[in-house]
Order: structure tokens, then C-alpha cells, then sequence
């Protein structure tokens, strides 16, 4: 029987694979004019956005049980600067990013979920603040496709339930014989 604390690492790993996915599939729908787009001067492109998570998992996730997640050498200020000159080069830092994230926690024990970390000298147990970012990216990542699906409009592809498929999904759903797994399993 599985403890609290494996179920809680397994699920998280699959969250944050879910809403890295829904990343990967809202670049995968933009141009690299269109990553740049802003709806004004004090919004955010999801070039900006991307820069700003990476900068804050590559902080977070360097040595996330021996280091304060915010690290001396982090510009939190200049993440929101539009430095990418192109998609391929934010995908690439995106990439970096997760793999950041998924080497630190893919190794955690259920043991490990009650140590203790640091994020600006604030005590966190490592489930807290794995807890912590699995409610701040998902924050962002809805920004990356709420911007996505503003700029291609009619073009854009839907990355959950279509507007009016939810009968014919439920119904799919409902046809099978109740099991234990996690809503990412059948994605």
C-alpha cells in the first residue's frame, strides 16, 4: 500500500507534466511573431511569461534541498524583459526549466516531503513548497493560453473539453468501469 506521501509525489509529477503540456501545446499554435504579442505596454507576452517561470524554476529547483529556492544570482526584475529572439530559443529555455524541476523532484522520497526548505529564508516543508509552484505555474500557464487562444481566435485548438463536447465526453467517461488513476492517465 502506497503511503500519503508517494501518492502526493506521483500525482504531483503528473500535474506538472499535465500543465507543461499545456504549454508545449500552446506554442506549438503560436508563430514566433505571435509570442511576442502584448495586449498593452503593461501586459505580458508569452514570450515574458515563459522567461519568468524559467527564471523561477531554475531558482527554485538548483540544489531544492540544500539552497533557498530564490538564489543570489536570480533577476527576478529582468525576467519580464522580452529578451527571446525566437521560439525555438524559448522552448529551449522552457525545456531547461522543467528539467530543472523534474531532476529535483523525480528523486524525493516519501521521507522527504516533511524536510524542510528554504524560499527567502522561509521555513517550507518539500511538500509545501512543491505545493507552492504547482499553484504558481498552472497561474501562468493559464496566462500562456488564455493569450494563445486571444491571438489565434477562430484558428485556435482547444486543449481540454471542446464548447459543446461535454456531454460526449462525459458519456465516454461514464462507460467505463470505475477505477483508481489520475485524470492525466488517459491523456
Amino acid at each position: 500500500m502506497s503511503s500519503v506521501s508517494e501518492n502526493y509525489l506521483d500525482s504531483t509529477k503528473k500535474q506538472f507534466a499535465y500543465y507543461k503540456s499545456l504549454g508545449d501545446k500552446t506554442f506549438a499554435q503560436l508563430t514566433d511573431e505571435e509570442i511576442h504579442w502584448q495586449q498593452n505596454a503593461d501586459s505580458n507576452s508569452v514570450s515574458i511569461i515563459v522567461k519568468h517561470i524559467v527564471g523561477n524554476m531554475l531558482s527554485r529547483w538548483t540544489n531544492f534541498l540544500t539552497e533557498d529556492g530564490e538564489k543570489t544570482w536570480r533577476h527576478r526584475d529582468t525576467e519580464f524583459e522580452d529578451t527571446y529572439t525566437t521560439k525555438v530559443e524559448m522552448i529551449a529555455a522552457w525545456e531547461k526549466g522543467w528539467q530543472y524541476l523534474f531532476d529535483a523532484i523525480n528523486p524525493l522520497q516519501a521521507e522527504d516531503v516533511s524536510r524542510i526548505i528554504y524560499i527567502r529564508n522561509q521555513g517550507h516543508t518539500v511538500l509545501e513548497a512543491i505545493t507552492r509552484q504547482l499553484c504558481h505555474y498552472p497561474y501562468h500557464i493559464g496566462q500562456l493560453v488564455y493569450i494563445g487562444k486571444l491571438i489565434r481566435s477562430d484558428e485556435w485548438k482547444s486543449l481540454s473539453i471542446p464548447k459543446g463536447q461535454s456531454s460526449t465526453y462525459n458519456k465516454e467517461k461514464f462507460s467505463k468501469t470505475k477505477s483508481k488513476k489520475h485524470f492525466t492517465d488517459d491523456l
